[in-house]
């Protein structure tokens, strides 16, 4: 992480109030891809991770019987709360936590677990020990969507400013992936800097290794 938590957090307690009408065309359709590939039944719960003003937690409450989301911005949360409050959807909380201390209440079981726009601001390092802290909650599936790098980065895009981000290949997201026991069941590019990724957990069956859902993905950074 190139700013400490605690810098973040205030940058992002600026930008709270005008967040959601600054993000582009790419995240948006991150966001939504996001939403489509969690798909949490009515029995399932859901962690959001990075969850900002809400804009995944909220849509995924409306199906799921629990969410959960977290974020180091007060600001953020507050936003969320709001929104939430207005949908009058009341099986969505808030609160603070971060990828490698999560705080997912004792009573909460994790089905699903995503993140939008977030996982990018930690090393490659801390990127593995968050999705380790992950495979931790047992879930299912796991939805990635953040900038991440399908080819050569290219500094002069929006997408990644190397004073605060730290994106990291699709490769090595795989990798990371594969190492903490899930393997990798969509790979959905939005742009050559920002993409989707579905990981599902392994289970053994016979001593062997097998994804929970069919894989056809590639993942070649």
């Amino acid at each position: 992480m190139k700013q400490s938590i605690e810098d973040h957090a205030a940058r992002f307690d600026e930008k709270a109030a005008e967040y959601d009408d600054s993000k582009s065309d790419e995240y948006r359709a991150c966001a939504s891809l996001v939403i489509d590939h969690a798909a949490p039944g009515s029995d399932e719960a859901v962690l959001d991770l990075g969850t900002g003003t809400g804009a995944i937690a909220l849509p995924l409450a409306e199906d799921a019987k629990r969410v959960v989301g977290r974020d180091i911005s007060a600001g953020m949360l507050e936003q969320a709360r709001e929104k939430a409050t207005e949908r009058g959807l009341d099986s969505v909380e808030f609160g603070e936590g971060r990828f490698r201390e999560p705080n997912v209440p004792d009573d909460a079981e994790v089905d699903v677990v995503t993140t939008n726009f977030a996982m990018h601001h930690l090393s490659d390092a801390e990127k593995r020990a968050a999705l380790d802290v992950v495979a931790d909650l047992e879930p299912g599936r796991v939805v990635l969507g953040d900038v991440m790098f399908f080819g050569e980065p290219d500094p002069e895009e929006p997408f990644y400013s190397p004073d605060v981000d730290d994106p990291a290949t699709v490769g090595v997201l795989a990798d990371a992936f594969t190492d903490a026991g899930y393997a990798l069941t969509a790979v959905e590019p939005v742009h050559e800097q920002v993409g989707v990724l579905v990981a599902e957990r392994v289970t053994g069956v016979d001593g062997v290794e097998t994804p929970v859902g069919d894989s056809d993905a590639e993942t070649d950074p």
